[in-house]
């Protein structure tokens, strides 16, 4: 696996379609195939031909909600402790966390000492900013990717922007 994606958690949508990022106003597939990702168009209904491009997807938590808002602090744990287990399994090449609020919960569920308040970059992030009890359960070869969010909801980030970020994942693996 040359990419595991990982989302927060799905959404209504997601959970009606049974596809991930399946938000009428989410740019993740768009922005598969803009930044030169996979070689054609896709959507949501196409999230089982990701393997064939050496692409895992994922979610930190498995229960479907319209907002982030009711995940509890043990959601995020168990799904983190789940999430580290599948990395182990799959040894993906990059752990591509599809938003700051993917990241952070990775670190709180894990533990990590101020999580709330780290400042978060896109892109490849460094071993060194990670507390021993994350790198520890992540293996080496395993680079960690910091996306932005692409949901219609995120407006922290131009498509351009966004765009920028996939093509330098691109550029990673």
């Amino acid at each position: 696996m040359r990419v595991l994606f990982v989302g927060i958690n799905p959404g209504v949508r997601s959970a009606l379609t049974g596809h991930h990022f399946a938000g009428f106003s989410n740019r993740f597939w768009r922005l598969l195939h803009d930044s030169g990702l996979v070689p054609e168009p896709v959507t949501f209904q196409d999230d089982d031909r990701l393997p064939g491009w050496g692409f895992g997807i994922t979610n930190v938590v498995a229960r479907a909600t319209p907002g982030i808002d009711s995940l509890r602090p043990d959601e995020y744990r168990e799904g983190t402790r789940t999430l580290l287990r599948k990395v182990n399994r799959f040894r993906p090449g990059v752990l591509a966390l599809v938003g700051v609020t993917v990241w952070r919960a990775v670190l709180e569920g894990t533990g990590a000492r101020a999580a709330r308040t780290r400042p978060v970059v896109l892109g490849l992030q460094s071993r060194e900013t990670l507390d021993a009890s994350v790198s520890g359960r992540i293996p080496a070869e395993t680079r960690i990717f910091v996306l932005p969010n692409p949901s219609g909801r995120n407006a922290n980030y131009s498509y351009a922007e966004m765009l920028q970020a996939f093509k330098e994942l691109k550029r990673e693996i």
